[in-house]
């Protein structure tokens, strides 16, 4: 049995070498594997198997190339010596190769040439065949075309009859010839696009020197007004009779005869004239007319012309964008519109129909309508008002000189209105600088005179008139500050400045005077009282300032008459005149003082807030110190030096003296209230939790001393004990609470005659908890003892029945 499993061992392993040596080696693992999965120590056997029948195949491998190998040597050693001749023969190729090509290069160059020459030979030969049939048609047609650039279209039309009846039937056949036979029915319309490049070429030429033209007519405009002006005065005073001219600046006679004012202004004259004519060549523009006309065609003529023309206008119209930062850029912008217009009304009168009257309607109404638009918009950028004064006179000019070529101009006299509204708003926002500045560096005091001189200098400078201060001895004092008499001339200066535009509007003297008046109203109601009111609520104002200030409005609400009669005397419009604007002055000036006395009021109450800060009361404090707090007593020496600053002020002016007077009584009230309102919110903060005895003596000492500045009469002209009154609230708290009297005010509550009818049942329940607190948490070991065991049962018991009383009240 061993031996035939022995046997059948080998047998599988001869399988499996065959079957490894005959299979791919991706599939030998399963085989392997076969080895490992049969009898133990089976792979021994294996190995055994496969070493023998490795070493029979090297022996088989040993044999095989021992038979071969003398074979392979000789192949090997006649490969060697074939190497060697191979080397030999491809040089010799190579070499035979080069002599090749070297022999035969030039032998290709030549027959190329040969080639060359034979073509161009023959080609030469029938070009020059065909060409002396061509050559006449060829020259015929240069003949048309130089004709044509010489602008003989009357000959070139005759070229293009002889080309179409003898030329081209002769080589028709040829293509050019064709296509030349297509194009001649269309040059005559040739001829028509040659002359609309001539046309082309005068409307860029009249595009690029519409400014200059426009600057002539505009400078002819000037000299005319000038001239007229001068004519004007001559005859008002009695030199001329009234003159008689035209308004377009062509003609000016006077009885008949010719008037010159200069002769270097009447040659200036006669040179624009003829420049303005030179500067534009018209002819293109007949000549092409005249060429439509004659082919048929005046209407396309007409039509391109005219549409052109409205696309320029409309280029003409467009402004650059920084038009409004210099003068410069507006007198371009009205140059380019004149010479638009100045040369359509050249080809109105002298073409006979191109352009109608109509027609250059339509254009002013599109042009005018922009013209408006753009002054509107630029002139709105503009911040300074001496460049919207000179914009207004360009617009002037420019409006002569269209009307003088017929044009209506109406509209823009009206635009002049609203240009003027934006000159007056420049001047107000420059003269509020003004004002500032002047405020910026006034020193709110009395102006000083030191003699006679002075005196007169300030009183030509502003109509201050006081037969007192007259009176009075060198060095004496002004009552206002240096700020009034520059306010008062930088508002004559402002109404001489406004004036300026009014001139050459063509206006009556009233409406020059109601523009005065309005722009001046405009002046004193909005600038200065805004600057008066920006003034006032600086804060490095001070108390003395603004009762400076208000001693200033005074005299300036008084000198607004006399403002008025400037402005009459300048436009001899008499004040009584029914449609006359008066100034609004005096209410500018009331508003300014008192808003300047409120401001005293603020500033005071504020400065009194800040001493209240620096309070600081002991409220547990068992007895007070005798004496009243500092910081109270530095609060009335203030008040005290503040309000003699109003004691202080000039009383030779009854006006003056009644005036402070009732700002330092007023004044004096509200600070004596407010201080009563402060101390009173004081003692009954919502933050305070307890309050002693000791700490309401101690109250009670300042405002014992409150009521001593009130009766000192620190302000004369209070009645009585009026200005105690503002301390009564506290006076009749502290009087209850000091001496204690609960019955009484219980008994007397809500009897007129009660003794402390000033007292809240709610102030004083509040500020009785307070003290109850106290009491309990000072007097721990107090309900010890029958006294205080009393009281703290006769403060609940109030509590309660100023408990009902509120209860009562909100009920």
């Amino acid at each position: 049995m061993a031996d035939t499993g022995t046997l059948e061992c080998i047998t599988e392993h001869e399988r499996i070498l065959q079957e490894i040596e005959s299979t791919d080696t991706a599939c030998v693992g399963p085989t392997l594997r076969s080895i490992y999965d049969d009898q133990p120590n089976a792979h021994k056997r294996f190995m055994e198997k496969l070493d023998a029948r490795i070493r029979n195949h090297d022996r088989e491998i040993e044999k095989m190339c021992n038979f071969h190998h003398q074979g392979f040597v000789d192949a090997i050693t006649e490969l060697l010596k074939v190497r060697t001749d191979a080397e030999k023969l491809m040089g010799q190729v190579t070499d035979t190769n080069r002599r090749l090509q070297e022999a035969g290069r030039d032998v290709t160059a030549q027959t190329q040439e040969v080639i060359c020459c034979r073509i161009q030979q023959r080609n030469m030969a029938t070009t020059v065949e065909k060409l002396q049939l061509c050559i006449p048609v060829l020259e015929m047609y240069s003949k048309l075309k130089e004709q044509l650039e010489s602008k003989r279209y009357y000959a070139a039309l005759k070229t293009m009859e002889q080309l179409e009846k003898v030329y081209i039937p002769r080589v028709g056949q040829y293509r050019f010839c064709q296509i030349m036979a297509e194009n001649l029915p269309r040059l005559r319309e040739e001829i028509k696009e040659i002359s609309m490049s001539d046309l082309k070429d005068f409307l860029e030429s009249i595009r690029k020197h519409s400014d200059k033209v426009g600057e002539a007519a505009m400078r002819q405009a000037q000299l005319h007004r000038n001239f007229n002006s001068v004519v004007v005065k001559q005859a008002s005073s009695g030199h001329f009779a009234k003159p008689v001219y035209s308004l377009n600046g062509r003609t000016h006679t006077h009885n008949g005869l010719k008037m010159e004012d200069d002769a270097g202004e009447d040659d200036e004259v006669d040179d624009e004239v003829l420049t303005v004519q030179d500067l534009v060549d018209f002819s293109p523009v007949y000549r092409c007319l005249h060429i439509y006309t004659v082919l048929g065609d005046r209407e396309t003529f007409e039509n391109y012309y005219r549409k052109q023309r409205k696309k320029q206008a409309r280029l003409v119209l467009q402004p650059q964008a920084n038009m409004h930062e210099t003068v410069e850029g507006y007198r371009r912008y009205f140059n380019q519109i004149v010479g638009f217009f100045v040369v359509e009304d050249h080809i109105l009168h002298a073409t006979y129909g191109l352009v109608t009257r109509a027609f250059t309607d339509e254009l002013w109404n599109m042009a005018l309508s922009k013209i408006i638009a753009v002054l509107r918009t630029h002139s709105s950028y503009c911040e300074d008002p001496d460049l919207v004064l000179e914009l207004k006179n360009l617009i002037v000019i420019f409006a002569d000189t269209l009307q003088d070529y017929g044009f209506p101009v109406n509209r823009l006299f009206d635009l002049l209105f609203e240009v003027r509204d934006q000159y007056n708003e420049t001047l107000l926002k420059k003269w509020a600088l003004v004002f500032r500045e002047i405020f910026e560096l006034d020193n709110y005091s009395p102006i000083p005179v030191e003699t006679e001189e002075e005196y007169r200098l300030v009183v030509s400078r502003f109509p201050f008139h006081d037969a007192e201060i007259e009176k009075q001895d060198f060095p004496k004092k002004l009552p206002m500050s240096q700020s009034v008499p520059q306010i008062y001339t930088q508002v004559k200066e402002f109404i001489y400045a406004s004036l300026k535009f009014s001139e050459s509007l063509h206006r009556s003297s009233t409406e020059i005077d109601d523009m005065l008046r309005k722009s001046t109203n405009l002046l004193l109601t909005r600038t200065l009282s805004c600057c008066l009111q920006n003034l006032i609520k600086k804060p490095h104002i001070g108390l003395t300032e603004l009762v400076q200030i208000i001693i200033n409005t005074t005299h300036l609400e008084q000198a607004c008459r006399y403002l008025e009669e400037f402005i009459t005397n300048i436009t001899n419009v008499s004040p009584e005149t029914v449609h006359t604007t008066r100034l609004y002055g005096l209410s500018t000036f009331k508003d300014a003082r008192h808003a300047a006395e409120g401001e005293i009021y603020t500033k005071l109450n504020q400065k009194i807030d800040e001493f209240i800060q620096l309070a600081d009361y002991e409220w547990g404090m068992a007895e007070s110190d005798g004496r009243a707090s500092g910081y109270l007593m530095d609060l009335i020496n203030f008040l005290r030096s503040t309000f003699q600053v109003f004691t202080h002020l000039p009383n030779n002016n009854n006006d003056h003296a009644s005036m402070s007077g009732k700002v330092a009584q007023t004044a004096c009230m509200s600070a004596c209230k407010h201080l009563s309102t402060s101390l009173m919110q004081m003692l009954l903060d919502s933050e305070l939790k307890q309050v002693s005895m000791g700490a309401i003596q101690q109250f009670n000492l300042d405002v014992i001393q409150c009521e001593l500045f009130a009766s000192s009469e620190p302000v004369p002209g209070f009645q009585g004990d009026t200005l105690q009154l503002a301390f009564i609230d506290l006076r009749q708290l502290l009087d209850l609470f000091m001496v204690w009297d609960w019955s009484t005010y219980l008994a007397d509550y809500g009897q007129p005659t009660s003794k402390y009818l000033r007292v809240n049942p709610a102030t004083a329940l509040a500020l009785l908890e307070k003290m109850k607190d106290s009491s309990k948490k000072n007097n721990i070991f107090s309900q010890f003892r029958k006294n205080d065991r009393d009281k703290q049962k006769l403060i609940e018991t109030v509590v309660k029945q100023l408990r009902s009383l509120v209860n009562g009240m909100s009920s």
